[in-house]
């Protein structure tokens, strides 16, 4: 029997999952062997958003990205076709996503987090529309500023300014900077999101991203052009350590594809009465409730190293309550 704590917090939710929430197991101790396969098996081993970025990654090097001797020389022919690999992916997934979840209401309520609907009439947002201001912000500064990134790696590549990497040279490392890219990526979203919520920096730019209390599948990456600058500062790991050009395609994918489904507002896609997918992360979610809780990511464990970590539970919330406060007194 839940405690009436407990009960009020389930209560502000349309659906919570089980609390408290898992974390990495990679990052606990004493090791846990078969956690960690189930924890990676999740990611790998079935239908995910990080094999979906995988396969959409593979798509786009085949049958977009052109030869790194083409990018020798900057070109708007080659970048246009970087700008479309991303776009093209981004709408699809995002757009069907809005289609089925939100206009269609395809699943109606079920595993959705917040049961309000997206804002209309409200003048917080760009164009007085919630769904248009993510829009907006997610195309026209995301997706440019994420493909500028890429742009500047595969450049760098092309001209022997950053170090590269053939399969057949190192099939390990290959294979296992495919593993390691997400870890660092949440790695850098933790300090980069930490210092966003800095007051000079959060009202400029994170505020932005944040009139989104109630997400939806297009405020993935609808952020603030500095904010987008900063976060695609993730890229810069190219430059120093070797990869290859679908290592970079792949690192771009997570980075701004994964985004729609984890701020999708819903923890799972359902289709004909059947669980298809899992979509939102309710981690994330509490951070858009409550803000100053859930920097980062389940992957790494530095909210709970640092003493900022919402399980979802009731007692997490009255401590995330308490912290604010103080931070703002």
């Amino acid at each position: 029997m839940p405690s009436d704590a407990e009960a009020r917090e389930a209560g502000r939710w349309n659906f919570r999952p089980q609390v408290p929430l898992a974390q990495n197991p990679l990052f606990q101790w004493p090791p846990k062997p078969r956690a960690i396969f189930r924890w990676y098996a999740a990611f790998w081993l079935e239908i995910s958003t990080t094999t979906l970025c995988f396969v959409i990654a593979v798509a786009a090097y085949f049958l977009i990205l052109p030869e790194l001797a083409e990018m020798q020389v900057l070109g708007w022919g080659w970048v246009a076709k970087v700008w479309l690999a991303n776009l093209v992916p981004q709408v699809i997934c995002a757009g069907t996503l809005h289609y089925w979840l939100i206009m269609r209401k395809g699943q109606g309520t079920q595993t959705k987090y917040d049961p309000r609907d997206q804002a209309r009439d409200n003048g917080t947002f760009t164009f007085g529309n919630q769904v248009h201001d993510n829009m907006f912000w997610h195309i026209a500064s995301g997706i440019t500023l994420w493909t500028a990134a890429q742009v500047g790696v595969f450049w760098a590549m092309a001209n022997g300014y950053a170090p590269t990497l053939l399969f057949p040279g190192n099939p390990v490392w290959f294979v296992a900077f495919f593993v390691l890219i997400p870890i660092w990526s949440s790695f850098h979203f933790y300090w980069i999101h930490r210092a966003l919520h800095w007051p000079p920096l959060y009202n400029v730019a994170h505020a932005l991203h944040h009139r989104n209390v109630n997400v939806g599948p297009w405020s993935g990456i609808s952020m603030h052009p500095v904010e987008h600058v900063l976060f695609y500062t993730n890229f810069l790991i190219h430059l120093v350590v070797p990869s290859h050009p679908l290592h970079v395609l792949f690192h771009g994918y997570v980075q701004s594809t994964h985004p729609v489904f984890s701020h999708s507002g819903f923890e799972e896609i359902i289709v004909g009465d059947k669980r298809q997918a899992k979509a939102g992360v309710f981690f994330h979610q509490l951070h858009h409730r409550y803000f100053e809780c859930n920097y980062g990511t389940v992957e790494m464990p530095w909210d709970r190293w640092f003493g900022s970590y919402h399980d979802g539970s009731a007692t997490a919330t009255d401590e995330t309550r308490a912290r604010k406060k103080q931070m703002y007194t």
